[in-house]
């Protein structure tokens, strides 16, 4: 089993082993680095570690190498390895741990009108204190926005256990005015909103149980500060998203790892990969972030990250057609899915395709958004492909650098609509996803697509979607990827964006148009 360890987050970071508090390293990026291993609880891409923490000119790899060889002399123990480091990731194992803020989020969701008072003292007690405190500029703007979703989050569990307090059915009045007074100073609109209440109301409910779920999304609209709104939509979204999600990883034949995620109940639906995802970083995306919570609100979704980007396995020799389908194939035996719709986006479309193709058992139906049938070396004019192969030498050469240009390319042309903004967002998150060199390889290898005498072998009911003036993938293909299936439906949308964002109305006709779609399918 090993020594007993606590990881303490709120407040100061504090690690006790066997009752004995050990000393931290001196370097405040080493303990930011200990407190985001164990927040997340979640394998992270040495990469990803290095830019967050040490993105300097310096070797950060050593920087990396040197933080963890202090902190495993402060966690691990001689038969419990508890920073857990390959080439590619690296990440802490929680198993018999006890982590503070991760217990009180686990018994409010699972056992909190189980509480006695003294837990939940307890736990006010706890938070109380600022998460975290002192790691504050420890990392870069990414790591800062993900320290204030963190305290975000904590501060509405201490909203909850205060609400929970005040309205608690065995606490004496005394008592029950001070939690109230509490719970007003934290949340003024929920504790009048409960004082208002009818005296009968009061004695009939005297918890307002928490909303399960995702919270509400942002308000619309394409103004605003760059910082308040990330960090809103990382506050009302990432945080909640990243703690209900489950990651796992399956293996492919060839050996590589591809990393998955499922979050929400119920019948399950699987979404392809498509260009660039990462199962941590979309949730604070302006474009997936409503559409998969929308997609999960009363289904088990289940996505991947394709080989070569997000927190699947990046150095791999194999990028092809046939290992995407591949890659669908080992989540969908891995999670055991017996018959399921299929969800796909962009080149996810012919993967989809080709998978339901090879798999007609198993898919009970098609959801194609954005897609075509052939890529751009089969379809494109030679002066187009001419320049389609200058992008691919211009992107393995400055995809890396700070200079946003090189992904511009494609930042303008997926979503020439999108606000100054949420390019700058595009631009980044595209840096952060992949390596310069498999960038280059994905546009290669998108290009070879061709599943055009495939179309007519789909059995299952299917509905294409796609943009009526889509600069990166013309109408047309997507109208002649519908009219090659037997029976599909086809429904243009008013875009110009190639994956529509969450402030345009095209995304809600597209999402309740999917939905209607399933359920009219009973699925």
């Amino acid at each position: 089993m090993g020594e007993e360890l606590e990881v303490f987050l709120l407040g100061e970071l504090r690690v006790v082993t066997q009752g004995q508090e050990r000393s931290l390293p001196a370097s405040k990026k080493a303990r930011a680095l200990l407190a985001f291993l164990v927040a997340t609880g979640r394998p992270h891409r040495r990469e990803r570690l290095c830019e967050l923490f040490w993105n300097v000119p310096d070797d950060p790899k050593a920087a990396l190498r040197w933080a963890l060889s202090k902190l495993r002399r402060v966690v691990d123990a001689p038969d419990n390895t508890r920073i857990i480091a390959d080439r590619e990731r690296v990440h802490f194992n929680i198993q018999n741990a006890c982590v503070d803020i991760r217990d009180i989020h686990t018994s409010l969701r699972e056992g909190a009108d189980r509480l006695s008072i003294p837990e939940l003292e307890a736990m006010a007690g706890k938070l109380d204190g600022q998460l975290l405190g002192g790691l504050d500029n420890a990392g870069d703007d990414a790591f800062a926005t993900w320290l204030i979703a963190e305290r975000v989050d904590a501060e509405r569990a201490h909203v909850e256990v205060l609400r929970r307090l005040a309205t608690h059915k065995d606490m004496d009045p005394m008592s029950a005015r001070k939690w109230l007074a509490l719970w007003s100073h934290a949340d003024p609109e929920g504790a009048a909103e409960y004082q208002d209440r009818e005296p009968e109301q009061k004695s009939s409910q005297t918890a307002l149980h928490s909303q399960k779920g995702f919270p509400a999304q942002r308000s619309s609209g394409k103004s605003g500060a760059k910082q308040g709104r990330r960090v809103e939509t990382a506050g009302l979204v990432s945080a909640d998203a990243l703690r209900a999600q489950k990651i796992g990883f399956c293996e492919v034949a060839d050996g590589t790892k591809i990393a998955y995620a499922t979050i929400g109940s119920g019948p399950p639906l699987l979404k392809a990969a498509n260009w660039l995802n990462h199962l941590e970083f979309d949730w604070a995306s302006p474009i997936w972030g409503q559409s998969f919570a929308t997609m999960a609100r009363n289904r088990t979704f289940i996505r991947y990250d394709e080989r070569g980007c997000g927190l699947s396995d990046w150095d791999v020799s194999d990028l092809s057609f046939d290992a995407f389908v591949e890659d669908l194939e080992a989540v969908a035996d891995k999670l055991k899915l017996e018959r399921f719709p299929l969800l796909g986006i962009s080149q996810g479309c012919a993967v989809s395709i080709e998978y339901a193709v090879r798999h007609p058992e198993r898919v009970s139906a098609l959801v194609l958004i954005s897609g075509y049938a052939a890529g751009w070396r089969h379809l494109a004019t030679p002066e187009e492909q001419a320049r389609r192969e200058a992008v691919l030498t211009l992107t393995e050469l400055g995809w890396g650098t700070d200079n946003p240009a090189y992904r511009h390319i494609f930042s303008q042309t997926f979503l020439p609509d999108a606000s100054a903004e949420d390019l700058e967002w595009f631009d980044e998150f595209q840096r952060q996803t992949t390596s310069p060199r498999n960038a280059a390889r994905f546009q290669d290898a998108f290009g070879y697509i061709d599943v055009r005498d495939r179309l007519a072998k789909v059995k299952a009911p299917t509905i294409v979607l796609h943009a009526k003036y889509d600069q990166r993938i013309p109408l047309e293909l997507g109208r002649a990827l519908a009219a090659g299936i037997p029976d599909a439906q086809f429904v243009p949308l008013e875009s110009r964006n190639h994956i529509l964002v969450d402030y345009e109305p095209a995304l809600k006709v597209c999402l309740d148009t999917v939905n209607r779609f399933l359920e009219e399918k009973g699925l």
